[in-house]
């Protein structure tokens, strides 16, 4: 079998024979590759290569035809150099000059006078973001080259009271998933339940999204943080700031799902002491969206709004504390993505008063 990396970036992958004829198109998430044990190195050295977020940056920029040979031949070149443990080799560095594409989509009326959500205008900047993000003519074509039918898709929210992620924007969410073909009874929204929830037990793709704050143990609740209900034991990821947070996407039910990450910027949260703290004092209708394949870019563009924000707020520099260095640390050293501003091709649509970055 052949595998031939479909130009330009998340086409997909095309599996080919040695004749040349396609036998199937996949993306992210849903490449098996057949013959190896699921505890062998090479499962997961493919895993890495086709099945994560650092694969994708990666494996959609080759333009060649990558053999099962040619595969066997690198990943065990990769063992006996010991890189095939995951952090190591998520870390993978791109190549100087790719970019992560985030994109910041801004309406100064998706909140009327009293801060009530519109939905439609909401609707409006996803489409909008979609269709910048994957450079395609209507939204639901993004939707397409992201999800098939026959996904199963967990849609990880975020129910923390004081600032969830809008029940719109999750209504949305769903909306688009079904007009694209994927059945309700394999979609789920959810957060503290996912790992008792058949959906996310069974998922073939993930979405993420929740919004931007600040938080007493990593600095700001992220994308990145968000994925601390995939584990039974959130304290473990709590040391230094959270900074090991990158681990939680190597975790089994969790590496190479998602394949798409919103963070909620309509009202974010730009101070707060200690734990669970909350001020309607420190929250600012942004009214944005960002969205990227990539969660450190986006999370990284996040916390440049939230750190200009603050210095303003405050007349001086004002750093987040503790620093989010989860962020940087999730790019360095588990491979997710990219946080330094010249690896990110930011794309701003939309409202540009106080746009702070």
């Amino acid at each position: 079998m052949y595998l031939k990396i479909s130009p330009p970036a998340l086409a997909g992958v095309e599996m080919t024979d040695k004749r040349g004829k396609r036998i199937a198109t996949q993306y992210p998430g849903e490449i098996k590759l057949k013959g190896f044990h699921k505890s062998s190195p090479l499962r997961a050295l493919w895993d890495i290569l086709f099945n994560s977020s650092a694969g994708v940056h990666l494996m959609t920029r080759v333009k060649r035809v990558l053999t099962r040979r040619d595969f066997l031949r690198t990943g065990t070149c990769a063992a006996v150099g010991g890189l095939i443990a995951l952090p190591l080799l998520g870390s993978t560095r791109v190549k100087a000059g790719e970019q992560s594409r985030v994109v910041l989509v801004r309406n100064k009326e998706v909140l009327d006078n009293g801060g009530t959500l519109r939905p439609e205008i909401l609707e409006e900047m996803l489409d909008q973001a979609m269709c910048t993000l994957l450079e395609v003519p209507d939204a639901l074509s993004g939707w397409r080259r992201l999800f098939k039918p026959d996904d199963v898709v967990g849609v990880k929210s975020n129910v923390w009271y004081h600032l969830p992620t809008p029940g719109e924007l999750e209504t949305a969410i769903q909306k688009r998933l079904v007009a694209v073909g994927v059945k309700g009874k394999n979609i789920s929204v959810d957060d503290r339940g996912v790992l008792r929830n058949p959906v996310f037990q069974n998922a073939t793709a993930l979405i993420n999204t929740r919004p931007m704050r600040t938080h007493h143990w990593s600095g700001l609740g992220t994308l990145l943080k968000n994925y601390i209900m995939f584990t039974p034991r959130p304290s473990k990821y709590h040391g230094n700031a959270c900074e090991s947070l990158g681990a939680l996407w190597q975790l089994p039910h969790v590496v190479g799902r998602t394949r798409l990450n919103i963070l909620v910027m309509l009202t974010p949260h730009f101070h707060g002491v200690g734990p669970h703290s909350f001020s309607a004092r420190y929250v600012w209708p942004y009214s944005g969206l960002i969205i990227s394949i990539d969660p450190v870019a986006a999370d990284a563009t996040g916390a440049r709004i939230i750190q200009a924000k603050r210095n303003l707020f405050f007349g001086k520099e004002s750093p987040i504390s503790p620093p989010p260095h989860h962020i940087a640390v999730a790019g360095s050293r588990y491979g997710l993505g990219h946080s330094l501003p010249d690896r990110i091709e930011l794309i701003k649509l939309g409202w540009k008063e106080n746009l702070l970055i």
